[in-house]
């Protein structure tokens, strides 16, 4: 029981961060498109990792992520007013690099492919 709750915590503060980075964070420094992939919330609801993907150059990377990692107090607030909880959950940003590394390992797998269509 206590699993299944827990999921749905997760998935309901996934929801409603993914849409207040989207719709109500200000900061000019965002030029990225950014995706929210998984939340984790601990057990005690005291600490929420945020894994988020960052699309477009280094340069607009390092200054979204330090533009999200500074608004994580503001993202906290407008949780703690969307989502009832007990605690509303201390947000601590993380990269997620998985989707980067699954394209670049399709564009290998395509160029394999690509060959062996040649040779053949």
């Amino acid at each position: 029981m206590a699993k299944y709750r827990g999921g749905r915590i997760n998935e309901e503060m996934k929801k409603e961060i993914s849409n207040i980075i989207q719709n109500e964070v200000k900061d000019p420094r965002i030029t990225a498109m950014v995706s929210v992939t998984k939340v984790d919330v601990t057990k005690d609801l005291r600490y929420a990792k945020v894994y988020v993907s960052i699309f477009g150059n280094e340069d607009a990377k390092t200054s979204t992520f330090e533009a999200l990692k500074s608004s994580a107090g503001f993202i906290r607030r407008e949780v703690g007013r969307k989502v009832s909880l007990r605690y509303t959950p201390e947000i601590i940003m993380e990269i997620d690099n998985s989707i980067e590394q699954g394209m670049h390992i399709d564009k290998i797998l395509q160029k394999i492919k690509d060959k062996q269509n040649g040779n053949e």
